[in-house]
């Protein structure tokens, strides 16, 4: 059983508890321990998981948000400055599943939070699994 860690960027709560939600009951039928971490937002979320690496208390870990096209430039720094942020940890062995959702729109983001639609909070707990059966694998 290995222990795994949330951490949310709470901007969108309706997505959010969808997300966390499918990730908790991914991770508890794979017989994982889960815990939640909340954050302002998305660029927070990699931070945060860097932090938690430290401390040795966490096997693995899933990020969840939501970030929604605006009418200014912000949404693609912050979607993107994110993705990259946790792909460098991922690179340096950190198995995370990223399920920061980033829609043009709140219709897109539901049907991806929703864990009876396309549960990408689910799927995220899932990539986290595998990439750290991968990491015990070549270890």
């Amino acid at each position: 059983m290995a222990k795994f860690l949330i951490v949310e960027a709470r901007f969108y709560e309706k997505f959010n508890d969808m997300l966390i939600e499918g990730a908790r009951a991914a991770l508890k039928e794979a017989g994982h321990d889960v815990d939640v971490l909340t954050v302002p937002g998305a660029l927070e979320v990699p931070g945060a998981i860097a932090l938690a690496a430290e401390s040795g208390q966490y096997d693995g870990f899933v990020a969840l948000g939501v970030v929604i096209r605006g009418e200014t430039y912000h949404f693609e720094i912050v979607a993107g400055e994110s993705a990259r942020a946790i792909m460098a940890l991922t690179m340096d062995g950190i198995p995370i599943g990223n399920g920061i959702l980033t829609t043009e729109d709140e219709g897109q983001a539901l049907r991806r939070a929703d864990p009876s639609q396309k549960n990408k909070g689910g799927e995220a707990a899932q990539a986290a699994i595998r990439l750290l059966e991968l990491r015990e694998q070549f270890a």
